[in-house]
């Protein structure tokens, strides 16, 4: 059977009318990735102020008092309470109340030198904190270091975030709700007991593979548009790269995605447990293994191979150059292959688990 564009632009028809009455999966498709997005967005965050801060000032000094000024003027420490005893500072810790103390001795503009106590149960908060606390004390002791080093931030020059987090997520949140979507097409299709019919249809398997998809595709470009939307006007994140060249790598990265989704589906046959499998398979390498919350050079070696196969980590590549650096497919030409072969890949596996159900 020869290929028809007429024909699969008939099973597109068809899916869309499909879609327009399922109103969980319309509200699935437009409503979750920027309710997820901005959820995220505000929730993750790896800039740590506002730390509370405790302080026992033995020394009573002007220095002292200039010390816990260059503090609470950083913007990284809130000055909570001033103790009289170190027993004071044993229970605001234990309690929770404060994240550090500063114990200033009494021959503190003699010796130049302070305490930090930090509460450890969060290693990262305690480590920023002690890297804040160095650097200011650093800054108004006499002891000053024989080498200035002077510091320039490329791309993310106020080092927020957000602007490393929302990139990122469009890649996570895209992926995940790609393939749930279509992991509920032909599972549908088996539910309703109308496959039979499908399989009878003088359509060609790549038809009926791609008819499902078109629709589900304009649906993910168009979150895609609206992701990056939010992403600049809502979280301030700039874009300096070219949106047609992200727009075309999103188009592969949602080609690979939703088919992974179909191919999901047409083994599974059961709507529930294919939405299952296809959060299991996407969700959790796409938010541990991509880069996005953890460097991928600091994982033991057999993750960093594992997270060779994962798509989101190749995609996130892409959404971070295009928003934070500007760079285009002269630099990004190896992200650029691997979306076109997970692209193919996932289109590949849809097809050919579809044709072994239908056999």
């Amino acid at each position: 059977m020869t290929f028809s564009v007429a024909r699969l632009m008939t099973m597109a028809r068809k899916e869309a009318l499909q879609l327009r009455r399922d109103p969980r999966s319309l509200g699935m498709a437009f409503g979750v990735p920027a309710a997820l997005l901005v959820l995220f967005s505000t929730v993750i965050k790896f800039d740590v102020n506002d730390i509370p801060l405790a302080v026992l000032d033995r020394s009573g000094s002007p220095g002292s008092r200039a010390l816990v000024e260059a503090f609470t003027a950083s913007g990284y420490f809130t000055l909570e309470r001033r103790v009289a005893r170190e027993s004071d500072i044993d229970d605001l810790l234990a309690r929770g109340s404060v994240r550090m103390a500063l114990v200033i001795p009494p021959d503190f503009t003699a010796s130049q030198r302070v305490q930090a106590l930090v509460d450890g149960s969060d290693a990262n908060t305690a480590q920023i904190a002690l890297n804040y606390a160095t650097a200011i004390v650093a800054s108004r002791t006499a002891l000053r270091p024989p080498l200035v080093v002077q510091a320039r931030v490329w791309y993310n020059e106020e080092l927020r975030s957000t602007n490393m987090i929302v990139p990122g997520l469009i890649a996570v949140i895209m992926m995940v709700i790609a393939a749930m979507l279509t992991a509920l097409t032909v599972a549908r299709e088996w539910e309703r007991g109308t496959m039979e019919q499908l399989a009878a249809t003088p359509v060609h398997r790549v038809e009926v593979i791609i008819g499902k998809l078109l629709p589900y595709l304009l649906i993910g470009l168009i979150d895609i548009v609206l992701a990056v939307l939010v992403g600049v006007t809502v979280f301030q994140v700039p874009l300096r790269g070219n949106p047609a060249f992200l727009l075309v790598q999103s188009l592969l990265f949602l080609c690979g995605a939703l088919g992974l989704g179909i191919a999901i589906s047409a083994a599974i046959k059961s709507q529930l447990l294919a939405t299952q499998v296809a959060m299991v398979a996407t969700y959790l390498p796409s938010l541990l293994l991509s880069g996005l919350m953890f460097d991928i050079g600091g994982m033991p070696l057999p993750l960093r191979v594992v997270s060779l196969v994962v798509p989101a980590r190749y995609f996130i590549v892409v959404t971070r150059g295009v928003f934070l650096k500007g760079v285009g497919p002269d630099v990004l030409w190896i992200q650029s292959v691997s979306m076109l072969a997970f692209a193919v890949l996932g289109i590949g596996l849809a097809v050919r688990a579809f044709r072994k159900e239908i056999g």
